[in-house]
């Protein structure tokens, strides 16, 4: 029974239980507090051991006792009523309002009346983009992103322009003051003029970063506009225009500056695929590419120079909205931000093109904190019970796990949704530390379980195309040599081969394509090297050569 929430009027009563002992007649009186708000078992246990009341009589007075509170709970309901239709009779109560107010809650809890789900408008437009995306209308859509993106990218190099005339001013400046530290000049005063550099720094940062924010803004407000006007213009059978419009529709694109420093030249690219078979019965057929290229490289707009220059994502924009997504893994540190290392560069691609979408990097990154800062909280207050009667080990660990709240552990990854990339839509920020760096990595470790979780998410969420680095590194050092790179590659081809395995009973066996990305730096005969290795652990699926007898 559910506590009143109304006005609570509480109410004292005495239950009577009469009974026979032998020849006595006995009495048992209790008072009682209505509304009732303990248990009726509890409340019978403890009036048997309070007065010592003999064991014949427990049944009975279990079931007296709930009959008692029962039927004085149903006196107080109908007197309430009472008293509640009095009121409405009286004028007390506004009949209208009381109307209203039962026939929402009504609709609320009953599906069957409930008002039908509506569509969101991301839903709404989500549905609009894949059928243009899938028309003759397609050219107009990446023609208008590629000019967008052009002038995003003038402005970014307008910004670098700027940023850079300030260093080298700012610079210069610093070189006059240290030559005269010493002579007129103190340590306060280099220390008061960093100040004013860094302020200033940070101030034009401020600037441009308000102004692309701003930027970026309308030109999605606009184009989500002009998609959906453009989609009720061809809908509209009388409007010939349109469709003639969209068949003579030149590929007109803007070009940025030369020399920008904007465009990403394309370096000689090593690949090799193989045809595999996995499954012990029920076989299923995926394909493998072995590439030397940079992780980047598949988020970077890449121009045709043949046909003009034009974004290489025709392919990724008719796949945005399907079940044949394509997913990427980047390595990166424990913080969850875009300022060093493969995250900053991530970030800076992803903010050349407006995603028309999803949210912006930064937007993602806060929302991605946010839960990470949550689940941190409720670990650490598990930890908390576990550990109170722990040893001072034990708390030392605790408090540097309270102390890194806001940080992710190695093998745990977030994931962000991009539809302005060149070839991706998804991508999986793992965590790892330096322990990738050394050679003691097993199939325990966690940047390896934090792969197999990955290839789970890719089965459950209709990633068919994943990209993954296949020596857990992004970058080549002089530790890794060429018995560590061939020891390396073959724990992860290994790996990855069970998880695929795994990933048939995930998904029932769906072919997927998985590509296994080593560095740009690498040589071409350790790249050869580990292509002999691939066929050798996985199975390749052999050629047949089909001749006519005459």
């Amino acid at each position: 029974m559910k506590p009143n929430k109304g006005k609570t009027c509480t109410r004292e009563r005495d239950y009577v239980y009469k009974f026979n002992a032998g020849n006595q007649h006995l009495v048992l009186t209790v008072p009682l507090k209505f509304p009732v708000q303990e248990n009726i078992s509890h409340l019978h246990g403890r009036l048997m051991l309070l007065h010592n009341l003999p064991c014949f009589i427990e049944d009975d007075l279990k079931q007296s006792l709930n009959k008692f509170v029962e039927e004085e709970t149903i006196k107080d309901y109908d007197r309430e009523a009472e008293m509640a239709l009095e009121a409405v009779k009286s004028g007390k109560v506004d009949i209208n309002q009381l109307a209203d107010t039962w026939a929402k809650a009504y609709k609320e809890t009953t599906l069957e009346y409930a008002k039908p789900e509506e569509t969101s408008w991301d839903e709404d437009f989500a549905d609009v983009y894949h059928d243009l995306i899938h028309s003759p209308a397609s050219e107009m859509l990446l023609n208008l992103e590629h000019n967008y993106f052009v002038s995003i990218s003038e402005l970014i190099s307008e910004r670098d322009v700027e940023l850079k005339k300030l260093r080298e001013r700012q610079g210069a400046e610093m070189d006059k003051v240290m030559q005269e530290l010493g002579k007129s000049l103190t340590d306060q005063d280099v220390n008061s003029l960093a100040a004013q550099h860094f302020e200033s720094q940070q101030d034009l940062e401020n600037k441009w970063t308000n102004e692309l924010k701003q930027s970026t803004a309308i030109q999605k407000q606009e184009y989500q506009e002009w998609v959906i006007k453009l989609h009720q213009d061809l809908k509209n059978p009388n409007n010939s225009s349109v469709s003639d419009e969209i068949k003579i529709q030149p590929s007109q694109l803007r070009e940025s500056v030369e020399g920008n420093g904007r465009i990403y030249e394309e370096q000689r690219l090593l690949e090799e695929s193989f045809t595999i078979h996995l499954g012990a019965q029920l076989k299923t057929m995926h394909n493998l590419r072995l590439l030397r290229a940079d992780m980047l490289d598949f988020c970077k707009h890449k121009r045709n120079h043949r046909s003009g220059v034009k974004l290489h994502r025709l392919q990724t924009a008719m796949s945005l909205y399907s079940t044949s997504l394509c997913g990427l893994v980047l390595l990166v540190d424990n913080r969850i931000s875009s300022y060093s290392g493969i995250k900053r560069d991530f970030a800076t691609v992803c903010q050349e093109c407006t995603d028309f979408h999803f949210p912006g990097i930064q937007e993602q990154l806060e929302i991605v904190q946010k839960v990470v800062l949550k689940a941190r909280a409720q670990r650490s207050s598990k930890s908390k019970r576990h550990h109170e009667n722990k040893s001072s080990g034990s708390e030392d660990k605790l408090k540097n796990i309270e102390r890194n709240q806001s940080n992710i552990l190695p093998g745990e990854f977030y994931i962000t949704r991009h539809s302005n990339l060149s070839e991706i839509h998804v991508a999986f920020h793992l965590c790892v530390d330096d322990n990738v760096r050394s050679g003691n990595v097993t199939a325990r470790d966690p940047a390896i379980m934090g792969l197999r979780n990955i290839l789970k998410v890719c089965c459950t969420h209709d990633i068919t195309t994943i990209s993954i680095p296949l020596l857990l590194v992004h970058d080549m050092s002089e530790e890794m040599t060429i018995p560590w790179c061939l020891k390396r590659a073959e724990l992860v081809f290994k790996c990855v081969k069970g998880f695929m395995m795994e990933m048939a009973s995930w998904d029932g066996g769906i072919s997927r394509t998985v590509q296994f990305l080593v560095p740009q730096t690498i040589s071409e005969e350790m790249f050869y090297q580990l292509s002999n290795m691939l066929p050798q652990i996985f199975r390749v699926s052999s050629t047949l050569t089909l001749t006519s007898k005459h």
